[in-house]
């Protein structure tokens, strides 16, 4: 048990699931684990353990933007010994060949900063996505014919941007998508030597406009929790 997580020894799963939306939480562990059990509830950050094909898995919350994500995953890691961490969530797409409802799966992150930046000080650290969870997340996709795609994405610190300068350098240097999780998860994961990676499904277009209606998304990001799945236990 810990501040934030008040799971007991032996709760959480090695593999561990991590969608930003507690309730996101919620609904994967219900639709896609055998006897999920309720594993943390503090501070209405929800987190199931079950299994998936006999294997055991937590899906935990993490709240959104990278400090929030830094407590939960530095604490799973750090006090429940996970060694295999996915992010699971939306992102808003910044290239034109990257469609609504498609899946990305980020390589690497680039950020402004990060938790960690007080650790890494002047150095501009390369956070990037474990390989053989990438290569199996990929194979996973094409296996179930999700149109998907592979590259760097923007870890934004802020929700409501007001720069779009930086949205459009991002575009230029092909970014494929932005969120506010991925490029923490990765550092911390380099720093104890676990796994890492996110799966990403395109809710909203930041060139187009488009948005995923709510009542649209929940096939798609059954997708994702599916492809994540097949990735860590490949």
């Amino acid at each position: 048990m810990t501040i934030h997580i008040g799971a007991k020894p032996g709760d959480i799963a090695e593999t561990v699931l991590l969608p930003g939306d507690p309730l996101r939480a919620q609904w994967a562990a219900e639709t896609f684990l055998d006897s999920p059990v309720l594993v943390n509830e503090v501070r209405g950050m929800l987190g199931y353990t079950g299994t998936w094909r006999g294997n055991r898995v937590t899906i935990h919350g993490t709240g959104m933007g990278m400090p929030s994500l830094s407590i939960y995953a530095n604490e799973l890691i750090t006090e429940y010994d996970a060694q295999t961490l996915i992010r699971i969530g939306s992102c808003g797409a910044m290239q034109d060949h990257v469609g609504l409802r498609d899946v990305i799966l980020a390589m690497s992150c680039t950020s402004l900063s990060t938790p960690s930046r007080g650790i890494l000080r002047e150095v501009n650290f390369a956070p990037c996505a474990d390989w053989s969870l990438l290569r199996a997340a990929a194979t996973a996709a094409e296996g179930k014919g999700t149109a998907t795609h592979v590259g760097g994405i923007y870890s934004a610190d802020v929700f409501y941007d007001e720069r779009p300068d930086l949205n459009e350098q991002m575009v230029r240097h092909g970014i494929l998508g932005v969120e506010m999780e991925a490029a923490e998860l990765y550092t911390l994961a380099a720093r104890h030597q676990r796994r890492a990676l996110a799966v990403l499904t395109v809710s909203d277009h930041l060139l187009t406009g488009q948005a995923l209606p709510s009542t649209d998304r929940e096939k798609s990001f059954g997708d994702m929790v599916e492809i994540a799945l097949e990735a860590a236990f490949a």
